[in-house]
């Protein structure tokens, strides 16, 4: 089965590197008219309830099926949102937050460990339907924190979760095999895509 493991398109918090997390931010204009439909054609799309992730999902594959699943939510980065690091460069509590490696409880927000592990188990229980049912294709819409919770745990070559940041309207191609993942839970990175017409125009 093959994977298409993707983040949504560029809002206004992506270009002014403000932190989104769970605030319902739409696509840019900018961000919108970027997009071009993808060169795959999945009859469903699991996407994120977050609106970013709809609308990238609704120019990309205009033809599928959206199905909302909840627990594909970016992280909650709690006080930080709607702020940029420039923002918060004497706050204390943010300044805490990275000294931990971002490892630590965001205020009134989630810790890493615990989105990861959401994403994770999210994305376990689409991935174990999909190949139950024999499907060829399993479509992703949703975030770049979402990306880099399952490439780190999941994908092979082994990166740190950091290294799995994504482009916006674009991100993983994996190949999975029913008989590996049941004994194993790991997945082949294949390539990296982007559905923009400034990348098809460059040819990726």
């Amino acid at each position: 089965m093959t994977i298409y493991l993707l983040r949504h398109g560029e809002t206004i918090y992506n270009t002014e590197k403000r932190y989104q997390g769970q605030r319902d931010i739409p696509l840019s204009t900018k961000g919108r008219a970027a997009l071009c439909p993808a060169d795959i054609r999945p009859a469903r799309v699991y996407v994120s309830p977050m609106t970013r992730a709809r609308q990238t999902a609704a120019v990309l594959f205009p033809q599928a099926q959206q199905i909302i699943v909840p627990g594909l939510r970016e992280m909650d980065f709690g006080t930080f949102e709607g702020r940029n690091y420039v923002e918060m460069e004497n706050d204390p509590d943010y300044l805490a937050w990275v000294a931990s490696n971002c490892e630590s409880p965001c205020p009134d927000g989630e810790r890493k460990a615990d989105f990861s592990r959401r994403s994770c188990q999210v994305f376990a229980r689409l991935a174990d339907q999909a190949f139950a049912r024999g499907d060829e294709m399993l479509v992703i819409m949703a975030h770049g924190g979402t990306q880099m919770a399952v490439m780190e745990r999941y994908a092979l070559p082994r990166k740190s979760y950091h290294e799995w940041c994504g482009p916006n309207a674009g991100g993983f191609v994996l190949e999975g095999d029913a008989g590996v993942w049941a004994e194993e839970h790991t997945l082949r990175y294949l390539r990296t895509v982007q559905y923009t017409k400034a990348a098809r125009e460059a040819g990726c």
